[in-house]
């Protein structure tokens, strides 16, 4: 038993009404449960009650045990003066007020409706589940579930953004060079991400923008804070480079980072960090304000024209700087600015717009319900216990789900958990 269920109990009335009697065997009627507080104080603020015929306006304490009031030390606090009623489940020990007179008690247990505690129950005490309602789940119907995974999935924007904006902060409010940092750290995936991530941090937005319209200074600039510059080997393009970075090096103090951050180890070649970094050159070289841009568009289709660029031509017979390979163009793929869309774009737009005063909700609804589900261990087993992803808002969805709520067990601040608590559809 837990005390947040306790809550619920209350709040939602899922107790018997007749004949309920507080420990001293005095009469008692609900006439208001109050409202549920969430903040410092009583638990239920504004409640109305009645005993043995005697009216009394206040507030609502609730405990597992009547001793957690002192353990709590609500004796010494002024903001349970005007507590009414003390809620628990078990009666262990008198709770004087001020004025010496008892605190009076409702052990909730006694009244409590059997099929809300069985519901209760049958949902927590199966430690072996993936979640608690894996079972039930698929029952739900869909107005719940829809509502539910809209909710979910706005919660996981705004946590995202929140993350974003102390980045935010720390680059003077500046969204470009915030997009540029972010992006650099998808476009290193998991394996390299925090490698893209310390790139694109090691030197100041503002000598980007000073040399992206020239391709070979960028170039020069990216591959060699990276470190990718530092070896000898026989090549124009390669040696170019490093002549171009040299200047850089000096004219604008830089640091590079150590090139051993960067994997290619199991990596799929078109994955490699070189081919990545080529790919990130010419997205900027061709958008000189990219975050702008971004801004602007309000389609899918959009954002793969923006994302369509030509790499430069030594990559086009190369992954690495060292061996020449069989021609291909190296685009950025659809699948992967889905990728971008998702963990970055997306996130940032809505901070963006969120600061403005101005989101547009239904624009990061209509995008993402056309890119196709993430697939990850959490979908797959989201799909076997009968609830489907059909598409990237509803797999976002389902991951806050997971992540956030059934692993925390957050079943009672879940509307899930709350339709199979109060409904009676959780099964034994």
């Amino acid at each position: 038993m837990n005390e947040e269920f306790l809550h619920y109990v209350w709040k939602y009335q899922l107790f018997s009404f007749h004949d309920l009697k507080t420990t001293i065997e005095e009469d008692l009627t609900i006439l208001k449960v109050g409202s549920h507080n969430h903040n410092s104080g009583p638990d239920f603020l504004n409640s109305k009650i009645e005993i043995n015929n005697q009216l009394w306006f206040g507030n609502i304490e609730i405990h597992l045990k009547s001793s957690d009031w002192y353990a709590h030390h609500h004796e010494i606090d002024q903001n349970y003066d005007a507590v009414i009623l003390h809620v628990v489940w078990e009666d262990d020990a008198t709770i004087f007020m001020k004025n010496n007179k008892p605190l009076p008690v409702l052990v909730l247990k006694d009244f409590i409706l059997k099929s809300a505690l069985n519901n209760y129950q049958n949902l927590f005490s199966v430690r072996q589940r993936w979640i608690p309602c894996e079972m039930e789940i698929s029952s739900i119907d869909n107005f719940t579930l829809s509502n539910w995974k809209e909710r979910l999935f706005f919660e996981r924007l705004e946590r995202k953004s929140d993350a974003m904006n102390s980045l935010l902060v720390m680059n003077k409010n500046d969204f470009e060079a915030v997009l540029f940092q972010l992006l650099a750290k998808n476009f290193g995936l998991k394996v390299n991400g925090d490698a893209f991530f310390n790139l694109a941090k090691s030197f100041d937005f503002s000598i980007l923008r000073k040399v992206r319209s020239d391709e070979l200074q960028l170039s020069a600039l990216l591959f060699g804070q990276a470190g990718f510059l530092d070896a000898k080997i026989e090549d124009e393009y390669h040696q170019q480079l490093k002549i171009e970075y040299k200047y850089l090096l000096h004219k604008y103090s830089l640091q590079p980072i150590v090139n051993m951050q960067f994997s290619f180890f199991r990596m799929r070649p078109p994955n490699f960090p070189t081919i990545r970094i080529a790919q990130f050159v010419s997205l900027y070289h061709l958008h000189q304000n990219l975050f702008s841009k971004i801004i602007q568009i309000d389609s899918l289709k959009g954002f793969y024209k923006l994302f369509d660029v030509s790499i430069n031509p030594f990559w086009k017979t190369h992954y690495t700087f060292d061996k020449i390979s069989k021609s291909s163009p190296k685009k950025i793929t659809k699948s992967f600015v889905d990728l971008l869309l998702i963990n970055t774009i997306i996130p940032l737009k809505f901070l963006y717009q969120k600061n403005r005063g101005e989101v547009n909700e239904n624009e990061f609804l209509d995008i993402l319900q056309e890119i196709k589900s993430e697939k990850n261990s959490i979908i797959t087993k989201f799909n076997e216990i009968g609830v489907k992803a059909k598409n990237a808002y509803e797999s976002q969805s389902l991951i806050e789900l997971k992540n956030n709520f059934c692993e925390k067990k957050l079943c009672l601040q879940c509307a899930i958990g709350v339709k199979l608590l109060s409904s009676g559809l959780s099964k034994s």
